[in-house]
């Protein structure tokens, strides 16, 4: 009895139905990122204003060259990376600190993590503004100093101040970032066997010594992580300077992406200010390439 022949297994989804999935996404993706970078890339080598429908007047290097000839380039972007420093590890020693303390399994718990969390909820506009009044001459920070020092204490310009500024703004930056942090931190403590810090208590490991024998070494992808994203983080920040500082006093505030919008929409120099975004993406891939290579062989990509 001859048999009958066997059914074709059932086929793959080709590469086509793969394609299909991915193109409306992909075309989101050109039309508001890879379209708009490719346009920069290409007018930093020209000479144009605002009227970005003339045409174009290619210039080679020359706004290039203006930039590094640029003292207040160099200023702002020591100044992006002081913000950078000043943020980045308090972010993480922070985060990690919250995380460690909220990662107990204890009555309301859940209560702690919620409350750590808020800042990442509230609009970065409104955590601005709300800090603005909280610093103002006549707010309330002030107003509590005044009450507690007394006659002899003199109002202090925590956002007038060269030396004040920038720290204020970045305390900004740790309140609202946190708590984000603080959520991938506890993912990874999370997935950290109880069973090992059983094993270290027996050799003697206990309290804050558990966490350096432990908690760190297996934690190291995680504050890779953190402390890339959050450096990146640092680097582009805007929001902050823009609604509280304006780049002030005397510059002591001013870093590269309200530089960028200075030259762009202030001088109207719209040729040089892709330049500089052209230099700040630059400084982005190495802090993204750093990130790959300390975190992508664990795993955490």
């Amino acid at each position: 009895m001859a048999t009958s022949p066997a059914k074709p297994a059932p086929r793959a989804p080709g590469h086509r139905a793969a394609w299909g999935f991915l193109a409306p996404a992909l075309l989101l993706i050109s039309l508001s990122v890879l379209i708009p970078a490719a346009m920069a890339l290409v007018i930093s080598f020209t000479e144009t204003g605002l009227d970005v429908s003339e045409p174009l007047r290619f210039v080679g290097l020359a706004n290039v060259r203006r930039l590094l000839t640029d003292p207040m380039f160099f200023r702002v972007t020591g100044t992006t990376f002081l913000y950078l420093i000043g943020v980045v590890p308090p972010v993480v020693l922070g985060a990690l600190a919250l995380a460690v303390l909220v990662n107990r399994q204890i009555p309301g718990i859940h209560w702690f993590r919620a409350a750590f969390y808020t800042p990442v909820l509230v609009s970065i506009v409104v955590a601005a503004i709300a800090f603005r009044w909280l610093y103002a001459e006549n707010g309330l920070i002030n107003g509590w100093l005044g009450a507690m020092l007394g006659d002899a204490f003199s109002p202090i310009g925590f956002l007038t101040s060269p030396l004040l500024a920038l720290p204020s703004v970045m305390l900004v930056t740790l309140w609202k970032g946190l708590g984000y942090y603080m959520v991938i931190f506890l993912a990874g403590l999370q997935g950290i066997s109880a069973d090992l810090y059983e094993a270290a208590a027996l050799d003697g490991s206990e309290g804050w010594r558990k966490h350096v024998d432990i908690t760190l070494p297996l934690l190291r992808p995680y504050i890779t992580l953190v402390a890339v994203i959050s450096a990146i983080a640092a680097t582009k920040v805007f929001e902050e300077v823009f609604l509280m500082t304006q780049g002030g006093p005397a510059d002591s505030t001013r870093t590269i992406v309200y530089y960028v919008y200075e030259q762009a929409f202030s001088e109207l120099e719209i040729a040089y200010a892709c330049t500089v975004g052209l230099a700040l993406f630059l400084i982005v891939l190495v802090l993204s390439l750093i990130r790959f290579a300390f975190a992508g062989d664990q795993g955490l990509t």
